[in-house]
């Protein structure tokens, strides 16, 4: 379903990411791992084309997304949950989720879409008049999810969903993934939690120093010694 091919991204004359190529197959989990500064974050932002690659291919469904604007690639099926959720505080939960559908124009699909969201988030349906930034931060999580979803995503690109949740609340992310992969979601997990990728994902990538050094099952991270002693540094 994604294919990328030899990524490179600089900033100015600093090199990020320098010849990144990976797979994420249709209804399957991959995981990204990598500690900080490894590039993670840049290899989801070009993805999503908030950043312009230097050179490489991002192919979904077979057709190169490589320095498209943002929009036109949400068009094509593929959204992010960013990291730190970046959901519009004063604005309520049913609002943040309707902004995620600014790209469509099918207002009865649009409808049912925000029902499988609640569906899926049902404290969400509770709390939809609520302002977002009242919620807690799995809630805000949820919201930023729902968000994504209400593009109608063929894929999902979540950027550290783990990060500020309490071990209680980790449990019911991964929870969470499991059930957006059994409506059909591909998703690409970038994570900083070894665990968690574990737990939830069927492959995994570890990319450091700009580049990928392993790929491979994600169960067997845990008691890969040479894995976890390239992420650990």
């Amino acid at each position: 379903m994604l294919e990328v091919r030899d990524l490179a991204v600089s900033y100015g004359a600093t090199h990020v990411l320098d010849g990144v190529s990976f797979t994420v197959p249709k209804g399957r989990i991959v995981a990204l791992l990598g500690g900080n500064g490894s590039g993670k974050s840049t290899v989801i932002n070009t993805l999503s084309g908030l950043l312009r690659p230097k050179r490489g291919t991002i192919r979904l469904d077979g057709h190169d997304l490589a320095g498209r604007p943002a929009h036109e690639i949400v068009r094509a099926g593929m959204a992010q949950v960013p990291q730190g959720r970046e959901i519009f505080a004063s604005m309520t939960v049913a609002e943040n989720l309707e902004l995620g559908a600014t790209t469509r124009r099918d207002r009865h699909e649009i409808a049912r879409d925000e029902g499988d969201v609640f569906a899926l988030f049902p404290r969400l349906r509770e709390k939809a008049r609520r302002r977002a930034g009242s919620l807690s931060g799995g809630e805000q999580q949820m919201v930023a999810i729902g968000r994504a979803l209400m593009s109608h995503p063929r894929m999902l690109l979540m950027d550290e969903p783990s990060v500020g949740l309490s071990p209680a609340l980790v449990g019911d992310m991964i929870e969470a993934i499991r059930m957006l992969r059994a409506r059909g979601l591909t998703v690409l997990l970038v994570e900083q939690n070894v665990g968690v990728a574990a737990a939830v994902a069927d492959d995994a990538n570890v990319l450091q120093g700009g580049s990928i050094t392993y790929s491979g099952p994600a169960a067997g991270l845990l008691d890969n010694e040479e894995v976890l002693r390239s992420y650990l540094g």
